[in-house]
């Protein structure tokens, strides 16, 4: 089964650099825009965070398409960071410590990113399980960069480290969804959507 995981288009908060988590923006113009003018894959099944911006990006990319929202595929929350930028934050102790942490302290009255990549596999998890015997010929996620990251470093082989996974707004991975002799969902033939078209 092919799976596309896709990174929403960007979103004012996105431009200008901001954690962008449990806030519900929509896509800007620029971001709308950016969408339009690249080539996605097909997928016969569509799946979407509930937040906004990813179920503007199924709509603008997967037209007339059913699209079920996945609760658990939303962003992390960035707690006291939520909507605020380095610059802003630069001077903050608790900002400082979390990027001393390498990402791995949660952030404050937010989520952990253990607890944020459990949630997500867990949702993956399931979704697969559902498919697995009747699987769609391909599906799309349109989801966050965090729920991308969390995703494959959870089920691509080789393993890679969350962080080694970063995409960009409107920009994608493909995989080959398999299972192992023991019933275990893995993501194979990893590759960068773009990479591909080049």
């Amino acid at each position: 089964m092919r799976l596309i995981l896709l990174r929403h288009g960007k979103t004012a908060g996105n431009l200008d650099g901001r954690y962008i988590g449990r806030t519900d923006e929509p896509l800007c113009p620029d971001g709308i825009q950016a969408l339009k003018l690249k080539s996605y894959p097909q997928a016969a099944a569509v799946y979407c965070s509930p937040l906004l911006r990813c179920r503007e990006t199924a709509a603008l990319l997967y037209p007339g398409h059913p699209v079920e929202a996945v609760a658990d595929f939303r962003e992390c929350d960035f707690g006291i960071f939520e909507g605020k930028n380095y610059e802003e934050l630069k001077e903050n102790r608790d900002y400082q410590r979390w990027l001393d942490s390498g990402g791995r302290l949660a952030f404050p009255h937010g989520e952990g990113r253990a607890a944020f990549s459990s949630r997500v596999a867990k949702a993956f998890d399931r979704l697969a399980s559902e498919w697995r015997g009747n699987e769609p010929p391909s599906a799309a996620l349109v989801v966050h960069g965090g729920t991308i990251m969390a995703i494959l470093e959870r089920f691509a082989v080789p393993h890679r480290d969350f962080y080694a996974w970063q995409v960009k707004n409107g920009e994608a991975y493909t995989a080959e969804l398999c299972w192992t002799e023991e019933g275990r969902a893995v993501l194979k033939r990893v590759e960068r959507w773009e990479d591909m078209q080049k």
